[in-house]
């Protein structure tokens, strides 16, 4: 049996890729860690949309976190490991891995990440669509 999404209504033609994306935001881990924020910036430019994501990356040196951008994905990656030389009496803060993926649309582009007090801030921004009208000739078949 053929499975049946609201996008594989015969109107949607070439949407694939977005429910593809929609599975994907599903699948994503839900466990909670880092926590983070999303905020709206202030345009500095009109008609720009500018974001941040905040993560709290508490423990974390620059050369522990990873930002890449892997198939229309943001990917935050933290990898700290055990340091054995170090004896301790209470273990309260753990050395933990992490991956956190956000799902980015078309024309979002990455300004800037920074790491300050704990914080590591990305910075995002969607430049406006260009509007565009295109004209498509209609021919005549000489077959019928």
């Amino acid at each position: 049996m053929t499975r049946m999404s609201p996008l594989s209504h015969p109107m949607f033609l070439g949407f694939e890729e977005m429910e593809r994306l929609l599975n994907r935001i599903g699948k994503s881990g839900g466990d909670g860690y880092p926590p983070y924020n999303i905020e709206r910036l202030h345009a500095e430019t009109e008609g720009q949309d500018r974001l941040r994501i905040t993560l709290a990356v508490a423990g974390f040196s620059e050369d522990q976190l990873e930002v890449t951008i892997e198939d229309r994905q943001l990917v935050i990656r933290g990898r700290q490991m055990d340091d054995k030389d170090r004896d301790f009496l209470h273990r309260g803060i753990a050395a933990r891995q992490f991956q956190r993926s956000f799902v980015l649309a078309d024309g979002i582009e990455i300004v800037a990440a920074n790491l300050a007090n704990g914080l590591l801030a990305i910075d995002l921004m969607r430049q406006p669509p260009e509007k565009t009208v295109t004209r498509i000739e209609i021919g005549r078949n000489t077959d019928a």
